[in-house]
């Protein structure tokens, strides 16, 4: 898998900075219409899910590091007792995420549940990296 360039890494972050305080308007404009349409869009039409599922895989990544970073940002704004209930709200959305996704898997049983999967994980992401960063900000 191609590791994101700068400049789709910059577009997501920032998107992401833009609609801080409203992430609904974030997730309208940020996810998918700034890596993973220009990166599909780019590519022959032949190519095949290979390179959809890649391009989410790309974006993914990006969101995957904000999340962390937001995340790391969060417990640092935390007390001892806040920490571990961070913690175990993050590992609740964690398996809620997997278990999500891998629904895809479940009931599609077919080459498009390997696409949809791949844009559940980052439509996921995506939609957690940005509260965490909004809890680190209160």
């Amino acid at each position: 898998m191609r590791k994101p360039t700068a400049k789709e890494t910059a577009a997501i972050r920032d998107c992401a900075a833009r609609n801080a305080d409203d992430l609904d308007a974030g997730e309208r404009q940020c996810l998918f219409d700034l890596v993973v349409d220009p990166c599909a869009n780019s590519k022959s039409s032949d190519a095949g899910k290979a390179v959809v599922v890649e391009c989410y895989l790309v974006e993914n990544s990006i969101w995957d590091a904000l999340l962390n970073e937001n995340y790391k940002s969060l417990l640092e704004t935390v007390d001892d007792g806040q920490t571990a209930k961070a913690r175990a709200m993050q590992r609740a959305w964690s398996a809620y995420r997997d278990t999500t996704c891998q629904f895809y898997d479940d009931k599609i049983q077919g080459s498009m549940s390997v696409t949809m999967h791949a844009a559940c994980v980052t439509r996921e992401s995506a939609q957690r990296a940005m509260p965490l960063k909004f809890f680190s900000r209160l």
